[in-house]
Formats: structure tokens, sequence, C-alpha cells
């Protein structure tokens, strides 16, 4: 989960910095596939339903 979190957080930097700047568009676009690549990962991952069970240690 913390993946996921980080990915969108380097997409976001990456497309408003790549908006912002004038001569750095392609900034925008590898955010914008960062995020899709991101979704894909987390669509897989939530598809699989978690095979691994956490226990609580007692």
């Amino acid at each position: 989960m913390s993946l996921f979190l980080l990915l969108i957080l380097v997409a976001v930097v990456l497309g408003i910095i790549g908006f912002a700047t004038h001569g750095l568009f392609w900034l925008l676009i590898i955010g914008a596939a960062v995020l899709v690549v991101d979704l894909v990962y987390a669509g897989t991952r939530l598809r699989r339903g978690g095979g691994r069970k956490h226990r609580l240690a007692r």
C-alpha cells in the first residue's frame, strides 16, 4: 500500500512541475504514465485478493 501511495505522490509532483514549467511538458507526460502504471498495479493487487493473511502475535 505504501508503494501505491508513493507512486501516486510522484505522479502528482511530476505532473505539477510539468504543468507549471514551460519547457518541461514531458514531465507531465511521465507523471501521467506513472499514474496509469500505478493504477494498473493496484488493480492487479486488488483482483488477486491479497493471498497473505496477517496474524497478530499473542
